[in-house]
Order: C-alpha cells, then sequence, then structure tokens
C-alpha cells in the first residue's frame, strides 16, 4: 500500500515536472546561455539548476517553480563565477560575471530589484549601480 502510493506520488511529480520544463526550459537555457557565453556551459548550468528543483519539487509547497529554478541558477553561477571569466564569445562576454548576473536578472528575467538585491545578498543600491554600470558598458560597445 505504502509502496504503491510512493509510485504514485512519484509519477504526477514527474508528470508535474515535465509539464514545467517544457514551458520554461527554453527560457531559462536562454538566460543560462546569456550568463556563461557558451550554450553547452549554459545547458549544463541548467540542468543541474533543474535537478535540484525536481529534487525540491515537493517541499516547494505552492511556490513558483520557474523562480525556484531561476534563484539556484543564479547562485550556482555565482558560486561558480570564476569559470566564467574568460570571454567565450557570448552577448555579454565582456562584463564580469556578477554584472552579467545583475543584467539578466533584472532586465531579462524583469526581476524587481529588491528581490533580485536580496537573491544576491546585495543591498539595493549596490545592484542599481552594477546594472546601471553594465548598461553603460553594452552601450559603449555597439
Amino acid at each position: 500500500m505504502v509502496g504503491a502510493r510512493h509510485e504514485a506520488q512519484e509519477r504526477r511529480r514527474a508528470r508535474e515536472f515535465e509539464t514545467f520544463t517544457a514551458g520554461a526550459a527554453g527560457r531559462l537555457l536562454h538566460a543560462a546561455t546569456l550568463l556563461t557565453g557558451d550554450p553547452a556551459e549554459g545547458e549544463r548550468l541548467l540542468v543541474a539548476a533543474l535537478a535540484r528543483t525536481y529534487a525540491d519539487w515537493f517541499r516547494m509547497r505552492g511556490d513558483d517553480p520557474y523562480a525556484h529554478t531561476r534563484q539556484e541558477l543564479a547562485a550556482r553561477f555565482a558560486h561558480r563565477a570564476w569559470r566564467y571569466r574568460r570571454p567565450r564569445g557570448g552577448l555579454l562576454d565582456r562584463l564580469p560575471p556578477r554584472e552579467r548576473l545583475v543584467l539578466v536578472l533584472r532586465l531579462y528575467e524583469g526581476v524587481p530589484e529588491e528581490q533580485a538585491a536580496a537573491q544576491l545578498g546585495l543591498p539595493p543600491e549596490r545592484l542599481r549601480t552594477l546594472c546601471l554600470r553594465a548598461v553603460a558598458a553594452m552601450r559603449s560597445r555597439t
């Protein structure tokens, strides 16, 4: 009885997760690729973030899985930012990793300033400064 119930829960989690990834994976992959500057590296980053989301699926209890995955993506990128210091030819390749992360969260993903600042552990003023610097650098690039 317990085994059958557990199997049913696992099947439900798998179905829900498949539905979520079918709708969100493309946008999340684009964000990961913008961060890393390399499609293959972006895919690796996204797979790790999605694996964590899948593991946390039942514990999220009504939380937005997209926001959870985006937060995991940002945390994993920030934790391993030293890997992404060398330009790889991406759109944001001239920017330091932290500025890339701020631009992707604020402008591409549309995360509110206060939420992005809290997620990155920065004061809102610092986040605003990083975003303005990154936008200025991108404008001067053209």
